[in-house]
């Protein structure tokens, strides 16, 4: 992964309101959610998530699909992975311990 990528996915993860989303979806999992139902979930009005949205979409981190009336918001688990690796691919100077491992 590029720098620049990180960097743009990590400042769309770098607001309180986009991090709770993108949790949320986390822990949705693939079939994801309706924009109208996180919104209800999180108390976020439709306007400020729908800006929230655009921006995790734009990053990479969010895929949306149409379903009826419905446009449903899951994570993009790859996207995510690829993220973690970049953050962690030089831990511990590439010795054999994990991140859970290090101080």
């Amino acid at each position: 992964m590029k720098s620049e990528l990180a960097v743009s996915r990590l400042y769309a993860l770098a607001q309180a309101s986009r991090l709770a989303v993108f949790r949320l979806l986390v822990q949705k999992g693939p079939e994801g959610m309706a924009a109208g139902e996180i919104a209800e979930r999180l108390k976020v009005a439709p306007s400020a998530l729908s800006f929230h949205l655009k921006e995790l979409t734009s990053a990479g981190l969010l895929k949306s699909r149409q379903e009826g009336r419905f446009v449903i918001y899951a994570p993009d688990f790859k996207a995510m992975r690829g993220l973690i690796d970049y953050l962690t691919e030089n831990c511990c100077a590439g010795s054999a311990c994990g991140p859970d491992e290090c101080n």
